[in-house]
């Protein structure tokens, strides 16, 4: 069982950054491909971006890529989404997520977790 919780959001100017946390329980998460979709208002959640278990593969949706770095840091059991250069479009709640054979479909992952909210004010 793998627990996840999400923290970073918040409320940024277009142009500023954020980091967005991902802290994990269970010692399976290390094992487990880890993913960060969004969900604006109104939308369906989406892929924002992903990496394997080993972090030796890592993969962006077209708008983020050059903007957002996914990482993990296994030694905390914890995952990341540095947010630069952000956009009003970016603005969602952002959401971690665990499994993902499938890294690209939500349904796909087996654990999510709660959702931090990301505002950026044009």
């Amino acid at each position: 069982q793998v627990q996840l919780v999400e923290s970073g959001g918040g409320l940024v100017q277009a142009g500023g950054s954020l980091r967005l946390s991902c802290a994990a329980s269970g010692r399976t998460f290390s094992s487990y491909a880890m993913g960060w979709f969004r969900q604006a208002p109104g939308k369906e959640r989406e892929f924002v971006a992903a990496i394997t278990w080993s972090s030796s593969i890592t993969w962006y949706t077209d708008s983020v890529k050059g903007r957002f770095t996914i990482s993990r840091d296994y030694g905390k059991n914890a995952g990341y989404l540095q947010m630069n250069s952000l956009k009003p479009e970016d603005t969602a709640v952002y959401y971690c997520a665990a499994g993902g054979f499938d890294v690209f479909t939500t349904t796909s992952y087996n654990y999510w977790g709660q959702g931090t909210r990301v505002t950026v004010s044009s």
